[in-house]
């Protein structure tokens, strides 16, 4: 989402490089530049005034470090600003009750049916076990949507046919989960507009009648500025405790995120960061810090990789990579692995200083996503034997292949001649990793690290 930001950031970043101080003239160009910025991707006036205001006052009394360059000084004060704009720390849910219970709140189409079943799977991983209450009695068809979300993620959604009453809903369902040892109770609320004072009652009789523990406003992160009047209106009324930002791999400028955190003082909690039911973060505003000024977010990259690995797995295809018996089969659990991390583009995103510019990289997520498919389907053409036996290929089976995967044959030739090289690569890596643990490996006494071998 705040990839035209992060963009804008480097290159106002990589300007500072060439100055050997921070000097009043180069802080004032730079700053210029991060208030367009800003502006640009849509946070608010206010929010960037009280910003710059903030970079300014810590850049003049910030004590000039010989160690280290101003490109690095100016790096470090804005990142500590964006995170304290950001909510400074990761807020986690409070689940305290016995059940706990949750309010999603927002308005119409901005994600909350999805959120709570996205949330309700991010439960079950932590050991929790919710169930969804379904409030949304005005909306035709939420319920039944519910209830198919419900069905995918294989969670209790508690109705009662043809009632509206959605306190008597709300109040049966915090008994029904008491009874049957649900840990969590969330709420799908209707959505509605901060002006209607009829639906924001319904709301706040919700609230003195099951005291939930969190009241978290589901914002659409495509809405733009409004979506700080929306914040504002619903906090005044029902002292929010957390935002849940949903679409946040969306194209949009981003900037109303920050503008939301800093109006209403609320943290973000989570961030809805994809179609799938498994998207759903908690978010960390110094990771997202991070990823803003382009240096990545490793610390996330390794939690979704211990989240997606199996290890067992990955044990035996390393093994089968050691001794080039890697198959088209192995290829497709990795293929699906990388499914699970939200593609290549968010794979990109979370890696440090590529340098590598917003239209690019979604050429490269383009054409790499497109590669990834048509081998995909080539695999699946082939018979089961083919698959696990790469050497059976002849003329006769890629004709075949080709006309089944919607191909030409020198395309499946090519993707064969690539699948090869790589495991005779991967067996002589593995060889030679081997030979250097025994000390086998013999390296020119004139060789120096960052000069070519002569």
């Amino acid at each position: 989402m705040f990839e035209s930001l992060t963009e804008r950031f480097q290159e106002i970043i990589k300007k500072t490089s060439g100055n050997s101080e921070l000097t009043e003239e180069n802080m004032s160009d730079a700053l210029r530049e991060i208030r367009r910025a800003l502006l640009d991707a849509d946070v608010s006036l206010l929010v960037v005034k009280s910003f710059i205001s903030s970079i300014r006052e810590r850049a003049e009394g910030e004590a000039v470090l010989k160690s280290v360059s101003p490109q690095q000084q100016l790096i470090k004060i804005v990142h500590d600003e964006l995170t304290k704009l950001l909510g400074e720390g990761y807020e986690p849910l409070n689940l305290s009750g016995r059940p706990s219970v949750i309010m999603l709140l927002g308005l119409q189409g901005s994600g909350k049916t999805t959120s709570a079943a996205k949330l309700a799977v991010k439960l079950k991983k932590e050991g929790q076990r919710p169930l969804i209450a379904a409030c949304d009695v005005y909306r035709p068809a939420a319920i039944s949507q519910l209830q198919t979300l419900g069905e995918q993620t294989d969670t209790k959604v508690y109705t009662i046919p043809d009632c509206t009453d959605v306190s008597r809903i709300a109040s049966e369902a915090l008994q029904y989960a008491k009874e049957n040892g649900y840990t969590v109770l969330i709420l799908d609320t209707a959505g509605r507009l901060q002006i209607d004072t009829d639906m924001m009652a319904e709301l706040l009789l919700l609230e003195r009648q099951l005291s939930p523990q969190e009241k978290l406003l589901v914002i659409d992160a495509m809405t733009g500025q409004e979506a700080v009047n929306v914040a504002a209106n619903f906090n005044e009324q029902l002292n929010l405790t957390g935002l849940v930002l949903t679409k946040l791999d969306g194209d949009a400028r981003g900037g109303a995120a920050l503008s939301v955190v800093h109006t209403v003082k609320k943290p973000i909690k989570l961030t809805g960061t994809g179609e799938k039911l498994s998207a759903l973060e908690n978010f960390y505003p110094e990771r997202m810090a991070d990823r803003i000024l382009g240096m990545g977010d490793i610390v996330s990259l390794v939690e979704k990789a211990k989240e997606v690995f199996d290890e067992e797995e990955t044990k035996k295809l390393e093994q089968k990579m050691r001794k080039a018996e890697f198959t088209f089969n192995d290829f497709l659990k990795m293929q699906k692995q990388m499914k699970m991390f939200g593609g290549i583009g968010n794979l990109l995103s979370m890696l440090p200083n590529l340098g590598i510019k917003k239209d690019d990289r979604d050429t490269i997520t383009h054409v790499g996503e497109k590669q990834l498919k048509k081998i995909e389907s080539l695999i699946n053409s082939m018979t089961p034997e083919e698959r696990e036996n790469p050497s059976l290929m002849c003329t006769t089976r890629k004709r075949r292949i080709a006309a089944g995967s919607g191909t030409d044959i020198q395309e499946v030739n090519a993707i064969i001649t690539q699948f090869e090289q790589m495991r005779k690569m991967m067996k002589g890596m593995s060889q030679f990793a081997q030979q250097a643990k025994k000390g086998k490996v013999h390296i020119p006494r004139h060789f120096k690290p960052g000069r070519p071998f002569k």
